[in-house]
């Protein structure tokens, strides 16, 4: 397959003023082609709502790769509000759409994505999930074991 090729106009921030791509059909995007990856709509919805709360401490952006008025890739980052000790930003969730896999969008889309981001970056990905190979490639280490407590 050949690659494609995505032109700013094509990949463009989400600014959640754009009623033609609003935060349901983002969400229900990203829970489609993160596949087993993923989290519940809902879950995705208040990550989306995060982005735009720049007014209580929160942030981020979220980044499209659009073809013919459809969505075909999606980034969202979140600002988690430190630095240093604590990554400024959060890859939340970053997922190509099944039908445009190995054509090289996902790389574009985390190159956008981290040239619009100031500070350094944290993820969470799963072992066995394919996109860990994009994030070694882009740079990205793994330096600690996360661990987690759920009540």
């Amino acid at each position: 397959m050949e690659k494609i090729k995505l032109s700013p106009k094509v990949l463009t921030t989400f600014s959640g003023q754009d009623l033609f791509y609003n935060n349901q059909k983002i969400a229900q995007f990203l829970h489609t082609h993160l596949d087993k990856y993923g989290d519940p709509v809902e879950d995705i919805l208040a990550c989306l709502d995060y982005v735009f709360e720049k007014n209580l401490g929160k942030g981020g952006f979220i980044l499209l790769g659009i073809q013919d008025e459809e969505i075909i890739g999606a980034v969202v980052i979140n600002e988690t509000g430190m630095s240093k000790y604590i990554p400024e930003n959060i890859l939340v969730y970053i997922a190509v759409h099944k039908d445009f896999r190995g054509l090289g969008l996902g790389g574009q889309l985390m190159e956008q994505a981290l040239k619009l981001t100031n500070g350094d970056i944290a993820l969470h990905v799963e072992p066995d999930n394919p996109a860990k190979k994009l994030y070694e490639r882009m740079g990205f280490t793994n330096k600690y074991l996360e661990m987690r407590l759920s009540k």
